[in-house]
């Protein structure tokens, strides 16, 4: 099969390899074999990718990654397609209309915002919209992707009780509650029962979540950023012992427990 010709339209273009990608004839058998359930993982990996390179601030790479993002959206699109679900245009042509419906102090009357006000407002909308759409039963915390990585769920559930007065005052509350968990957590490392052990240890993470949600922390940019910090420093446990012509295995915890230390005071004391 011929590529697809280049186009003044770099978006066409891509659209129309999908499309041969998929050809039930002479398309690649991988991406033919391919549905909604297995292409969603990537989707999600790919969205890593670019928080990824946004956090490194490397351009190219967010331009690299930025196109396996939208690889994926017309990939689903053209499932869909196929299925005479929706095309690329009903995608495209819905967030407009999302976006001019959510900014009526751009596209309409609305007077101007400032950006807390802005989302209130947001949220206003989308809960007007939610409330719209036809459904068995509501509830408030409707709409929270089950997909979500579990600790922005969690902050995500709880904002939303938050919005009908089911929160904590402040994070005092939400250390106070820490404290709790932690301690219910010990008792049931001390029993042995590892059933329980998951159950407190997730409370514990869930109320993690809650106090990000408090100090207006993401807090799986948080936890990003201490995996970062984790493997920094611990590169330079390896750096040290290989100064030494020797490999982690070969050294103990004490020493690796005092290279760590170094490395921490090394970062504290380099300016900027």
């Amino acid at each position: 099969m011929t590529p697809p010709p280049a186009d003044p339209d770099p978006l066409a273009r891509l659209i129309a390899i999908m499309a041969a990608l998929r050809d039930p004839v002479a398309g690649c058998p991988w991406d033919r074999e391919q549905t909604f359930a297995s292409i969603a993982p990537y989707t999600v990996e790919e969205a890593y990718e670019v928080a990824d390179a946004v956090e490194r601030g490397d351009m190219s790479e967010l331009k690299e990654e930025l196109g396996d993002l939208l690889l994926q959206v017309v990939f689903h699109a053209r499932m869909a397609q196929e299925a005479g679900a929706f095309a690329f245009e009903d995608v495209a042509q819905a967030i407009c209309d999302k976006m001019i419906r959510r900014h009526p102090h751009v596209f309409g009357q609305a007077a101007h915002r400032d950006a807390a006000q802005q989302t209130a407002a947001w949220e206003a909308i989308k809960a007007q919209e939610r409330a719209a759409k036809p459904k068995a039963a509501a509830s408030v915390l409707d709409g929270v992707a089950l997909s979500l990585p579990g600790l922005t769920r969690a902050a995500k559930l709880t904002a939303r009780a938050a919005r009908v007065g089911f929160d904590w005052n402040g994070p005092g509350q939400v250390i106070e509650k820490l404290h709790e968990e932690l301690a219910e957590l010990e008792v049931e490392i001390a029993a042995g029962d590892l059933d329980k052990t998951r159950d407190e240890l997730g409370d514990l993470l869930f109320v993690c979540a809650n106090l990000a949600r408090k100090l207006d922390v993401e807090p799986e940019d948080a936890l990003r950023a201490a995996n970062a910090k984790f493997t920094r420093r611990f590169h330079a446990i390896e750096a040290a012992l290989a100064a030494d012509g020797r490999a982690p295995a070969q050294s103990d915890l004490a020493e690796m427990d005092a290279l760590w230390d170094a490395a921490k005071r090394a970062e504290r004391e380099r300016p900027g």
